[in-house]
């Protein structure tokens, strides 16, 4: 859908001048009735021409006729491949054919070439984006950190779950998916907020042979809307509304769309040079009716309506072609397979139509009443004259040969081998005697390259995509915003963020004295956020074979340490964070227990009680026991020293103490 809110700031502008007027009159009828100006006389002479007017309008339509005849053959394309993917391709395909009584040519049409699409859009929406912010400076940390947690929850805002699902299906079938990232000055209640949303191939036009879009000297994005709508929005324009001075190209509609009372509104984005940098600029017309020019607002003459200067669409092509940003898709290079294969199923059909409606030669001379003879609910059909078999034969239909069924299921065969669209892929039987779980899933994995290379593609257009997402951030996010952050369970957290994170920041002078600035640059990372049950019991067979294996085990922290770096898997630096700290958590344990054992030797001292012998770990049959050393603390000393006096002492060492007592003399 266009944007029809910017000409809302050129009406505020004239309703400005129109205040400014109202205030200048005022103050000359305050000083009395000699000094008010004449009528006219705020303007001196006739008013500037602007940038943009009815001139450069009519440049503007010429030009977007040429895009437009440039790209007829691909329109053409895109519509017909519509009718393939619709299982209508037999509007292009029929031709006159005779009928004999009543029976009527058939015309199958299956779904093979359907399948395949329906099976790769599956894993597209199993692999949904998620971008991850990474800083390229130490001081944009906590900047990327914060834009990470918000990037997702401005996609959910925008419904993008929705648009990725209906661009995707539109990348599949032509071959390229289109996105367009605006800012809306209407959304939040006028705050205004990020735009993203699909853009169809036949309403976007761009010079021809060039192959990046943002190449292109001019970009159109044209919509029908409602002739009575605009008259609603722009009331200055109202009766001057609802020619088609473009033709757009239309689908084959199964309902009758009426566009009598539709205008052609057109987006027109081009870039000029200004200080020797090329800036955008954006215009909107409809007919030769100007709606808004942002190179006719001082505000944007100069920087450009954005700032990033970048056409505000991103391209997402399946297979690319030279001279064109845009590629081609699956029924293209199905299409071929896919007719052979309903034109044989039609000729195999019709030849058992044929065999199982028996007909008959039946002599003139044999007076026979077709009527009669062709009624089954008639027991009996009278006949005049001799009956036999040389008047009356019935047609034999020759069978056909397995020969052509081998042809047919060949064709299916090279379907499916072409669009790499296996039964293991669809969830079919492997082949081969193969039923193990893991060694279908080896399979499958194997078999889905195709896919991920098509994912991959898709996850470097979402890079693009929030990309201006973040730039339209860093000129728009003015005010201070909330965002909602889903944390763990069903708790929240609410981020506060604006653009002042994130804009030119100052860093010095130069040695003329002016300021010198850094602009925050950030890399984006796509991860998929997996949730196919095939994944989530992959990642739970994967955490019982690690326990089962001892990975959780503290005192074998260190061997799986070693062997979790070593592999790669999705949740592996959360797994390797959770056996550190319960090797960390197995030490503060042992800490704690030597100083209570510690304690209570002391304790026992003090208080004259033997104190337990500390035990010994079991030593292996037949190994000598090992002397105790210390370190030399002082706390390992006196450890040591408690130990030796409460050991009890053999029959000659007590003998020895009774010989060393003193002996008293005369008496007590």
């Amino acid at each position: 859908m266009p944007m029809f809110n910017r000409t809302m700031d050129a009406a505020n502008s004239v309703d400005g001048e129109r205040a400014m007027a109202a205030a200048a009159l005022a103050q000359a009828t305050a000083k009395g009735p000699g000094t008010m100006p004449l009528i006219g006389a705020f303007r001196k002479g006739p008013e500037p021409k602007m940038p943009i007017g009815q001139e450069e309008i009519s440049e503007a339509t010429e030009t977007l006729r040429k895009y437009k005849s440039g790209k007829s053959m691909l329109e053409q394309r895109v519509v017909e491949d519509e009718l393939w993917w619709e299982l209508r391709h037999w509007e292009t395909l029929r031709r006159n054919r005779s009928t004999c009584g009543k029976l009527q040519w058939p015309e199958p049409s299956s779904a093979w070439l359907f399948n395949t699409i329906l099976n790769k859009h599956a894993d597209v929406m199993d692999n949904y984006p998620e971008p991850v912010v990474l800083p390229r400076e130490e001081s944009d940390r906590e900047s990327a950190k914060v834009l990470s947690q918000v990037l997702p929850v401005v996609m959910e805002y925008n419904d993008f779950s929705n648009t990725y699902a209906d661009t995707s299906w539109e990348k599949l079938k032509h071959g390229t998916a289109v996105y367009g990232v605006f800012w809306n000055t209407e959304k939040d209640n006028g705050l205004g907020d990020i735009d993203i949303r699909g853009i169809d191939l036949l309403k976007i036009f761009w010079e021809p042979g060039i192959t990046d879009i943002q190449k292109s000297r001019n970009l159109f994005i044209v919509d029908l809307v409602d002739t009575e709508i605009l008259d609603q929005q722009y009331p200055e324009h109202k009766g001057h509304f609802g020619g088609k001075t473009i033709d757009v190209k239309e689908y084959y509609y199964d309902d009758t769309v009426d566009t009598t009372d539709k205008s052609v509104v057109v987006d027109w984005y081009y870039k000029v040079n200004r200080n020797g940098r090329s800036v955008l600029h954006y215009a909107k017309f409809c007919e030769d009716i100007l709606l808004y020019a942002s190179e006719n607002e001082p505000e944007y003459a100069e920087r450009g309506y954005y700032d990033h200067g970048q056409y505000p669409v991103v391209f997402d092509t399946l297979f690319p072609e030279k001279g064109t940003p845009v590629g081609f898709g699956y029924v293209a290079i199905c299409k071929d397979p896919q007719m052979y294969i309903d034109k044989l199923s039609a000729n195999i059909l019709e030849s058992s139509m044929m065999a199982t409606k028996p007909r008959f030669f039946c002599s003139t001379s044999t007076n026979i009443r077709p009527e009669q003879f062709m009624d089954w609910n008639q027991p009996m059909v009278p006949v005049e004259g001799e009956l036999s078999d040389t008047r009356i034969q019935e047609i034999n239909v020759a069978q056909i040969s397995s020969v052509y069924l081998d042809v047919m299921n060949q064709k299916i065969e090279e379907l499916k081998d072409t669009a790499g669209n296996r039964d293991v892929n669809s969830g079919g039987s492997a082949g081969s005697g193969v039923t193990a779980a893991a060694a279908i899933a080896a399979l499958q994995e194997a078999g889905n390259k195709t896919s991920r290379d098509l994912i991959s593609a898709s996850y470097r257009a979402h890079t693009e995509i929030s990309k201006l997402c973040i730039e339209l951030m860093r000129q728009f996010y003015d005010e201070q915003r909330a965002f909602r952050i889903a944390g763990q369970g069903e708790e929240y957290q609410f981020v506060e963020f604006s653009n002042a994170q994130i804009q030119d920041q100052p860093v010095g002078v130069d040695a003329m004295g002016e300021t010198l600035y850094r602009k925050p640059i950030f890399d984006l990372k796509i991860k998929a956020q997996k949730k196919n049950p095939f994944s989530t019991m992959e990642a739970n067979e994967r955490a019982k074979e690690l326990y089962g294996l001892g990975f959780f085990d503290p005192n074998r922290a260190q061997e799986a340490m070693g062997a979790l770096q070593m592999m790669e898997f999705e949740g592996k630096e959360q797994i390797a964070q959770y056996v550190q700290q319960g090797e960390t958590l197995m030490n503060i344990v042992q800490q704690m227990q030597q100083q209570m054992q510690m304690m209570q030797q002391q304790l026992g001292m003090m208080q004259g009680q033997p104190i337990p012998q500390p035990q010994q770990p079991a030593q292996p049959e037949g190994a000598q026991p090992q002397p105790v050393t210390g370190g030399g603390g002082m706390a390992d000393r006196m450890t040591r020293e408690t130990m030796k006096a409460n050991t009890p002492m053999t029959d000659y060492g007590q003998r020895l103490a009774a010989r060393s007592k003193p002996h008293v003399q005369g008496g007590a």
